[in-house]
């Protein structure tokens, strides 16, 4: 079978001559260019692979086995031949094979059990700008391998859209090839505004426009296989010279194959962004384009991955709109405002910034990487999230302390699974349950089996039960329960099949006891243990101390102890929870071993208000028995401070002449800097209450204990006999005035101490009085014979000259019992209402 030409063509040569001059080439050729298919072909016979293979890693499993039976086709050969793919579930190949197409997780695998490659001279990355999880990774222990193994393996990473320079540098500077594309024009028509509303209606009204206003066929763009199905739904009465047909991942390949080859009728094709780059569609010369894609996000704190609907990116943005230009000018559909599209992220962001990097990590450990680092990457894996994967997989026994493989690590590392599903698998076949461990990783690792508006039926201990029943209905009579999508139905069956086969499985598929699947999806799930709370319906807390409630979707009642096995984000930081399954506390106590052991615990109750101690048993977060015991002084002693440090000094008995002392010390130190006085601040306090408070807890217990505490004491500690003979002396209780009263200054502001006496008592005195060695003036607060303020002032003698004039004429007539003397520099001084001889 001859070819076309293709604009990858022109490029052919140039990146022979890369290759065979260097150990890496980067090719960046727009969608349409031929690179997916061309590319391989024409390097198979190149002088440098005497005769090895080349292995092309291709992100997507639809688009690897399009890509691999249409290189057999041009070969004039059935695929499996000297073109063959590897994907999940499926394989077509023989020793002839020489160009072998496999996904992503099957190049990942391949390397861990042949770090050389052996027989394999060229590894190409495709699209490699979808920046998966594993495409990273590949690319980074093909590096490594290639630096440290195989200096004669090459690598050629092929992108569309990729910023390809970053790539090159990566790969030490290597040559980069780049490639016209061969598109016609295609006219952009916008929104107006951007749609509200679901977004398969708004698609499919757009849809219906475009058939209006264009010819040929239309790929229409939608997030996800449910927005696909309610459209598909939507446009039921287009008639019989339309043909709608949908293409997502998880449809059988018989439909995908009808949805991707043209026909008689004039087809709407509505597809996820399976359909964006190397998958040809032929005869579309018109795109609708919802603008919205799904994306895994991974929460850490909650240990879950979610799929969140999302804008595009502008690269993709335009690789979808290429795909009407493919054979003639065309158009494109844009859902979404001008205004908007200037808004769009140039890039779709990595996978591996918000990704679960467990089965990452499992592999990084698996290949003797501990320090990721030390291995070339794009965008190394965030310290966090890998350290929070690390810590999830020494939970499941795979990592030991060091973060090195246990010998059940290397186990679970054998098998295609996320390290949950693999270690649900092996626990099976230890416990003589792998056939309904196969049917469990299969309903866990593939979309679920109901739809989202299915409810249980009955209450019952787990919602894997009804989920098996209506699995093995399937098996038995073909058909799909109430509730059930049949799609997922086969898709479910097909998973159990393969993990049947991967496992050497030869026990009978279906059955299975709640406390079976309890005990097994403990293991796999170990920290969404979940205990209830008490007196609150439904409501849980998770081993690792976030809060969760039963979802409508889970029919678990009742049950103390379950496994939280789908969470979501909830209101209020609460998660929902999906799916449950009940789970034994003799089942709990031997999957948690000595992680269940009595531990003693003394420590503040706050409800109670005294220090408690009790021995507990503890699963992180929960408490799943307790009982009273006594306590030494110290441990009281500790569980006071700690509990004082969370509640804050406002627990203590802050005397009048208690806050006044520690006032005192502050203003010193703020007086005389120089002099090295203690810093008292609320943190200083808190970090230092060992030293200060512990020492006088001896007889405290209770809230009322501390309540009655004298602070003064424990304060006056702070300082020793000679620092306190300063402070009286820098900032003393009480100040002389001349009246011969003795009063309190107070210390409480952090500006000069304050000082608040009637203006009879100051007769006379023409300086402000003054503390700290006369350093600072006091702040006078000159009262009425009532003690009202009157004056506030650091100028005595301008208050005597310029305001107290005023003050007499005020209140001479108020308060005629008390001295108003027209001199009050002369007069004498006094605290009473009438002078006394």
């Amino acid at each position: 079978m001859t070819s076309p030409s293709l604009p990858i063509d022109a490029v052919l040569s140039p990146l022979r001559r890369a290759l065979a001059s260097g150990g890496a080439a980067v090719l960046q050729a727009p969608p349409g260019a031929g690179k997916t298919t061309r590319v391989p072909l024409a390097l198979l016979d190149e002088p440098w692979l005497a005769g090895r293979g080349i292995l092309m890693l291709e992100p997507r499993r639809l688009a690897a086995t399009n890509a691999a039976r249409y290189m057999a086709s041009l070969r004039g050969e059935a695929v499996g031949e000297s073109v063959g793919y590897v994907i999940r579930f499926d394989r077509k190949v023989s020793r002839a094979t020489r160009i072998e197409v496999v996904t992503e997780g099957i190049l990942t695998r391949r390397l861990q059990s042949d770090p050389e490659l052996s027989g394999v001279g060229l590894v190409i990355f495709d699209e490699f700008h979808e920046r998966g999880l594993h495409s990273d990774l590949a690319l980074a222990l093909c590096r490594d391998a290639q630096q440290g193994l195989r200096e004669d393996l090459k690598i050629l990473v092929m992108s569309a859209t990729l910023d390809a320079a970053p790539v090159a540098e990566l790969l030490g500077g290597c040559p980069l090839v780049t490639s016209a594309g061969r598109s016609h024009p295609v006219e952009v028509r916008y929104a107006p505004r951007d749609p509200q509303g679901h977004p398969a209606e708004w698609t499919a009204a757009a849809v219906r426009r475009a058939l209006r206003e264009t010819q040929g066929d239309l790929l229409v763009f939608l997030p996800g296989a449910g927005e696909i199905r309610r459209c598909r739904d939507l446009l039921g009465d287009l008639g019989s010279g339309v043909r709608v047909a949908p293409l997502f991942g998880d449809l059988p390949f018989a439909e995908q194959e009808r949805a991707i080859l043209p026909g008689n009728l004039r087809r709407v094709v509505l597809a996820t962004n399976i359909a964006e780059t190397s998958l040809t569609i032929e005869g579309v010369r018109v795109v609708v384009d919802s603008g919205l894609e799904r994306r895994p996000r991974f929460d850490p704190a909650r240990g879950t991955t979610t799929l969140e609907t999302m804008r595009i990116s502008g690269a993709s943005a335009d690789q979808r709109t290429c795909r009407a230009g493919r054979l003639g000018p065309g158009t494109c559909y844009r859902l979404w405002s001008e205004g908007t599209q200037g808004s769009l992220l140039p890039f779709s962001p990595p996978e591996i910034r918000q990704s679960d990097l467990a089965p990452l990590a499992l592999e990084l450990a698996r290949w003797g990487v501990r320090d990721p680092e030390s291995l070339s990457w794009l965008e190394p894996p965030p310290p966090g999230a890998l350290a929070g994967a690390r810590q999830l997989l020494r939970l499941l026994g795979a990592l030991d302390e060091g973060d090195l493989p246990t010998v059940l690590g290397g186990e679970m590392a054998l098998l295609p699974a996320h390290p949950r599903l693999a270690r649900l698998l092996v626990e099976g076949r230890r416990r003589n349950a792998l056939a309904l461990a196969c049917d469990l990783a299969a309903l866990l690792g593939e979309r679920d089996l109901f739809r989202r508006e299915w409810r249980p039926r009955l209450a019952g201990d787990s919602d894997l039960l009804e989920r098996l029943e209506a699995l093995e209905r399937w098996r038995r009579d073909g058909r799909a329960v109430e509730g059930a999508d049949p799609g997922a139905c086969r898709a479910v069956e097909r998973a159990a099949r393969f993990w049947r086969r991967k496992t050497a499985c030869r026990g009978r598929a279906g059955g299975g006891t709640a406390r079976e699947v309890g005990r097994l999806l403990g293991v796999a799930f170990p920290d969404r243990i979940a205990l209830a709370r008490e007196g609150r319906d439904g409501r849980y807390l998770l081993c690792g101390g976030q809060g969760g409630r039963l979802s409508p979707r889970s029919g678990v009642v009742g049950r103390s102890l379950v496994v939280a096995v789908d969470l979501q984000g909830g209101p209020g930081g609460e998660a929902l929870i999906h799916m449950a399954s009940a789970i034994e506390m003799d089942d709990l106590e031997a999957l948690a071993g000595d992680g269940l052991a009595w531990r003693r615990r003394v420590a503040w109750d706050d409800r109670q208000g005294q220090v408690a101690a009790r021995e507990e048993r503890v699963l992180g977060a929960l408490v799943l028995n307790s009982r009273p015991v006594g306590a030494e002084p110290e441990e009281v002693r500790e569980a006071l401070i700690e509990a004082i440090r969370r509640g804050g000094l406002d627990m203590l008995n802050w005397s009048p002449e208690a806050r006044q002392y520690l006032e005192r010390i502050r203003f010193a130190g703020r007086a005389f800097p120089e002099e090295g006085w203690p810093e008292l601040g609320e943190a200083d306090l808190l970090s230092s209450l060992e030293q200060w408070l512990g020492p006088f807890l001896d007889r405290v217990r209770k809230r009322a204990d501390l309540r009655r505490l004298d602070l003064l004491p424990p304060l006056r500690s702070l300082l020793d006999w000679n620092r306190q003979r300063q402070l009286d002396g820098l900032a003393p209780e009480r100040l002389a005035v001349p009246s011969g009263s003795k009063i309190r200054l107070d210390y409480a502001s952090e500006g000069p101490p304050v000082l608040a006496v009637k203006l009879q008592e100051l007769f006379g005195l023409a300086e402000t009085p003054r503390a700290a060695r006369g350093r600072v003036a006091v702040l006078l607060h000159l009262l009425s014979p009532a003690r009202r303020p009157i004056q506030v002032t650091q100028d005595l003698g301008n208050f005597w000259n310029s305001v107290y004039p005023e003050v007499k004429k005020e209140l001479k007539g108020r308060y005629p019992k008390h001295p108003w003397p027209d001199d009050p520099w002369r007069a004498e001084p006094t605290r009473f209402a009438r002078r006394r001889k």
